[in-house]
């Protein structure tokens, strides 16, 4: 629900509270004379506020709050999430790559802006700092070599016609296909098992021929993949860490 914009009047003095699970939480009254209905929204410190339309009343607005507890309950959620801040990546730090958690190491060998990821030799400007960002990097680029590469050999082995191959950085999802022929790969992919990568490759590979989660979609997936559900077993527990 979004905020009407307009001219907004000082809070009531009516301070209701509304129950949202086991919280209850002080709901914030304004009135804005140009709001056509009541209009809730989420303040940044988590209390909820109404908008009271012209002609609308406290008690309605306690009443419509009221209703949308599980709104609230949603958004506060979402909020906390936001705010959350990821720990840092040190030398030490385990991070995922091709599917093992792998630590951050120092590289040695008289290179001290180096650290080392299972196979991986990654220049950074401060071994002692959050190395997030520039490990981050340094995937990305590693995905924009190897990704295309194996969409290329799986389209030619499985008889696909790809029209182009694009990394991005997706947050909501593994793989996406147009319907001109795109790939577009979540640079992640590289922390997954190669397995499990390639049966996003495979699974987007089908959308080339079947635009829809049918059941004819899902049975060329079988064929291109047969063990493709221990791959969304591996997704479904571990998408929330890498995405």
């Amino acid at each position: 629900m979004d905020l009407v914009l307009g001219r907004i009047g000082p809070p009531t003095a009516f301070r209701p509270w509304v129950q949202v699970g086991e919280h209850t939480l002080p709901l914030r009254l304004v009135r804005n004379v140009r709001a056509r209905r009541y209009i809730l929204r989420l303040s940044r410190e988590g209390l909820p506020q109404v908008t009271i339309p012209r002609g609308g009343s406290a008690a309605e607005a306690t009443a419509f709050a009221q209703r949308q507890a599980h709104w609230i309950a949603r958004q506060l959620l979402k909020q906390a999430q936001r705010q959350s801040q990821p720990p840092p990546w040190q030398v030490g730090s385990e991070v995922r790559f091709r599917g093992e958690l792998t630590r951050i190491q120092p590289a040695g060998n008289g290179m001290p802006n180096t650290v080392r990821l299972g196979t991986e030799l990654i220049p950074v400007r401060d071994p002692a700092a959050d190395l997030r960002l520039e490990i981050q990097g340094h995937l990305r680029r590693l995905a924009s070599l190897e990704l295309p590469r194996r969409t290329l050999e799986l389209a030619a082995a499985h008889g696909f016609a790809v029209r182009r191959v694009t990394v991005r950085n997706q947050r909501s999802r593994w793989g996406s296909c147009s319907r001109r022929g795109t790939l577009s790969l979540n640079w992640r992919l590289v922390q997954a098992p190669p397995a499990v990568r390639d049966y996003i490759i495979l699974h987007e590979l089908a959308h080339t021929r079947e635009m829809n989660h049918s059941v004819r979609f899902w049975r060329l997936v079988g064929t291109l993949c047969p063990h493709y559900q221990e791959a969304e077993r591996w997704i479904k527990q571990h998408s929330r860490e890498l995405l």
